[in-house]
């Protein structure tokens, strides 16, 4: 046997089936760790053959060790990931309903179920939390929750960014990113980490940790944890109208009325587990899995005392809105106007509604106005165990089940349920919504020699995935239809309505999907990839996709690559059959009750719903990857990604009497509350190309060492299809609300027990449509300085000080419109987030 077949068929049993962390004998990474900062990292993402360099790969890939994670100030892996990564974008999400709880991400422009996320080369399950409001790009997403994975538990993160969906199925058509979960069989971590930003508010305090413990003489089981809370941050203004009652006299409005800020986070609790035992004659077994909760507070909109439909007025601020308690008496309420900036000081108010038992108004209860607190609970659980081996005759296999579900239960505070009068409760459980998804994969790959220098790998499997979208209805309180429905009051917790039981249901789907993937190196210089993937689903029918790849080495150590490749994304079934209600701004720019209905609900279907189709894509790539002879090492990557079908929610559809009269005959009780619908619709197509440009070198200086490492993404998305549900504002930030330029320069120098480490990170300019009311804001571009100082203390204990965004910068403040619409002082989707500089204080005990 040759070298070559020798070193294929050792390389084929490592990464088998994209294989979870090797497993045959647990790697020491405390005694190797001089060892492994020396050695070239590889990655088994984006092939079933060799475990390649990034160089070596014939598509890009990012190879991201735990460690360069590690040295930062956020602790949620989204920001984490951001500051490392260009092209992946991420921003703050007051306000945003359940974006609050999960922040979509961004990877290379597109929406955030548009990157297929791994664990251990295992397809992770979806989060519950569907983004309704998702900033424009990423509006109606269901993407993974990367935030209950710790950073602690990483090993290394790879990153391929090209389109795999012909190697991986659905949702994989920006890229790919595999978490490699830490597999030491001893050793381990401890850290408590403290921080704040510059403001003075969004006090964080975490402890996390790592043991590595030996299973047997022949494995390990490796666990991680995290425990996290911070503090709610606020960057408001006051609003012109809660103002304007202030200097009216109203002592009861709040200041700020509203609050624009990061969340609170009251517990947040994460826990890995890794293992995996050698079975023997070339067979091991595996198994990891998590359990996560968090329970997560933030802002929602200030309900005007004047003004708020279906509480306070429903004349827009004309006549106060006053609730007949007593109506079977033969002695109606009175009409009460507002003449005055506080209705609170109007005599015939006085004497008509807060000196008559008879009649109501919720100035009585919130004589100020409220403002809601929105947030919920949310339960991640996963597991996944299998083997692996090799048959006779060197074919390789790798059997495996997964089971991941996520649960988010939503609250509400300090609202009311109106048409309870006085008798509504303030705090709410609007309602529980479940993601399940069970996978069975079988793969196996052999090396078949064909002639050529080297064998040529050959894979393919099965895979069996059943899925499934569960809405629990909310406590009644937040559904029920009171005794004050009838006079106009409004029905359901304000600002989020309960799901009814009538609504409330599950909805199940099964695919099976056959692959086949082909490498073959013709000659020592030049490879050639191919896969094609076929998958049938039980509610949409099947899909074909392939890919091609290819590397060219022309000179020594500098190569040629590219791919082509279609894939696409199936519509989740959340998307296809979730209901839910939001407070937004509607097309008139007020802020409304705006409800989502499925689409195929006869509502949507009225205003143009159909039934969804998966989304289609074509991915070209092409790039150089090379090494200087004094070591610096570097890719640039041209990617182009046309997308067509693509989903999303509509934007706002106005509805008219007779509309809500059949919301309500159709059992949608609350419906006449409801001043717009959305629905979810294969609406637009797009076209998204870029550049990626990474480069690292390392060098002595300062007698220490110090690597350099620079990331550059250039990225433009342009909408070329769009249907009349799409408004000229949601295109806008469609094509404009990512910046189209970023890059990262860092440096970590070394020296003796000190560690020094600094960051440049640049954010170009962005257009937000403010709060998605219509009107326009071009957020300029930013540069953002990262500084972190680390001392070894001695053998067990490191202490480390920084700053993320050393210099405490801000985006440009919201003008004209901060005061005049909500009270946000900066634009709410800017890339450097919106609370300014952040400093953070850790010590570590490694043993």
């Amino acid at each position: 046997m040759s070298n070559n077949y020798q070193r294929s068929a050792i390389a084929l049993f490592v990464s088998t089936a994209i294989t979870s962390a090797p497993l045959m004998a647990a790697e020491d990474e405390k005694s190797t760790k001089d060892a492994v900062k020396n050695a070239e990292k590889i990655s088994v993402i984006g092939t079933r053959a060799a475990p390649r360099s990034a160089s070596d790969s014939a598509v890009p890939v990012d190879i991201i060790d735990g460690g360069e994670i590690a040295n930062q100030g956020p602790s949620d892996m989204v920001s984490l990931l951001q500051n490392v990564v260009p092209s992946f974008n991420v921003n703050d999400q007051p306000i945003n309903d359940g974006s609050t709880l999960v922040r979509p991400a961004n990877l290379r422009g597109l929406a955030s179920d548009h990157t297929l996320i791994l664990v251990n080369g295992k397809r992770r399950h979806r989060s519950a939390v569907i983004t309704f409001l998702g900033g424009g790009l990423s509006d109606g997403a269901q993407g993974p929750d990367l935030s209950v994975i710790p950073s602690a538990a990483i090993k290394q993160v790879d990153v391929l960014r090209d389109g795999a969906a012909a190697q991986y199925g659905s949702d994989a058509l920006a890229g790919v990113m595999n978490f490699t979960l830490k597999n030491a069989s001893e050793g381990g971590m401890f850290e408590v980490k403290y921080g704040e930003f510059y403001e003075g508010d969004g006090d964080g305090v975490q402890v996390s940790g790592n043991i590595g413990l030996p299973l047997t003489e022949n494995g390990f089981i490796n666990t991680s944890f995290e425990w996290k809370q911070s503090d709610p941050t606020s960057r408001s203004v006051q609003r012109d109208d809660a103002q304007g009652l202030i200097d009216a006299g109203n002592t009861h409005v709040a200041s700020p009325a509203q609050i624009w800020g990061a969340p609170e986070f009251k517990e947040d609790i994460k826990v890995f587990v890794n293992a995996g035992l050698d079975l023997g004659d070339g067979a091991e077994a595996y198994l990891f899995g998590n359990i996560a909760k968090r329970d997560v507070e933030g802002g929602f909109y200030y309900r005007n005392p004047h003004t708020r439909g279906g509480a306070y007025s429903n004349d827009d601020g004309k006549t106060l809105l006053v609730g007949d308690l007593t109506p079977d008496d033969g002695i109606s309420c009175p009409v009460i106007p507002i003449t005055t900036g506080n209705v609170l000081t109007q005599q015939n108010y006085i004497d008509g509604v807060q000196n008559n038992p008879n009649c109501f108004s919720f100035n009585e209860m919130f004589p100020g106005g409220f403002t809601p607190k929105f947030g919920g609970n949310v339960t991640d659980t996963s597991l996944v165990f299998g083997t692996k081996g090799e048959f006779g005759d060197e074919v390789f296999y790798d059997v495996s089940f997964s089971h991941g579900r996520n649960e988010v239960d939503y609250k509400l505070s300090g609202s009311i349920n109106p048409s309870l009068g006085p008798d509504t409760p303030t705090e709410f459980s609007p309602g529980t919504y479940i993601q399940q998804e069970d996978m069975l994969n079988v793969d196996f790959s052999k090396a078949v020699d064909v002639g050529f220098d080297e064998p040529m790998n050959v894979a393919g499997g099965i895979e069996y995935r059943n899925e499934s979208y569960e809405s629990i209805a909310g406590d009644q309180e937040s559904w029920e239809i009171g005794p004050l429905a009838a006079q106009g009051f409004g029905i359901g917790s304000n600002g989020f309505p309960g799901l009814s039981a009538r609504s409330a249901g599950k909805t199940s789907r099964n695919s099976v999907a056959l692959y086949v993937d082909t490498e073959t190196y013709f000659t020592d210089e030049f490879m050639v990839g191919a896969a094609i993937r076929f998958e049938d689903f039980s509610d949409f029918g099947n899909t074909t996709k392939g890919k091609l790849s290819a590397r060219w080495e022309f000179v020594e150590d500098w190569a040629l690559r590219g791919a082509i490749s279609t894939g696409f994304k199936a519509p989740t079934i959340g998307q296809a059959t979730v209901r839910n209600v939001t407070t937004a701004f509607g097309t008139d720019g007020a802020l409304i009750d705006r409800a989502t209905l499925p689409p195929t609900h006869p509502i949507s279907q009225k205003k143009g719903g159909t039934t969804l189709t998966p989304e289609e894509s074509t991915n070209f790539s092409v790039g150089l990857v090379g090494e200087f002879e004094n070591g610096i090492f570097l890719t640039i990557d041209y990617f182009n990604i046309e997308v067509t079908d693509r989903i999303s929610t509509t934007s706002g559809i106005k509805l008219t009497d007779q509309d809500r009269a059949e919301l309500v005959a159709s059992g949608v009780t609350d419906a006449s509350s409801f001043t717009e619908i959305s629905y979810f619709t294969n609406d637009f197509d797009t076209t998204t190309q870029g550049v990626d440009i990474v480069a690292s070198y390392d060098m002595d200086m300062f007698g220490g060492e110090t690597t350099f490492s620079f990331a550059y993404n250039w990225t433009q998305t342009v909408v070329d299809r769009a249907s009349d549900n799409i408004s000229a504002e949601r295109i806008k930030m469609l094509e404009d609300n990512l910046p189209a330029l970023r890059y990262n320069l860092t440096a970590n120098h070394t020296n003796g027990d000190w560690r020094v480490l600094t960051r440049v990170r640049y954010a170009g300019s962005i257009y937000e449509d403010h709060l998605d009311s219509g009107l326009p804001f071009n957020v300029g571009s930013e540069v953002v300085f990262d500084a972190e100082v680390a001392y070894t203390v001695d053998d067990n204990w490191k202490l480390t000080v920084g700053a993320t965004n050393l210099f405490d910068e801000t985006p440009d403040e919201i003008t004209p419109y901060d005061n005049e619409i909500a009270g946000s002082l900066y634009p709410t989707t800017s890339p450097i987030g919106i609370n300014g500089g952040y400093y953070y204080m850790k010590a570590t005990y490694n043993f």
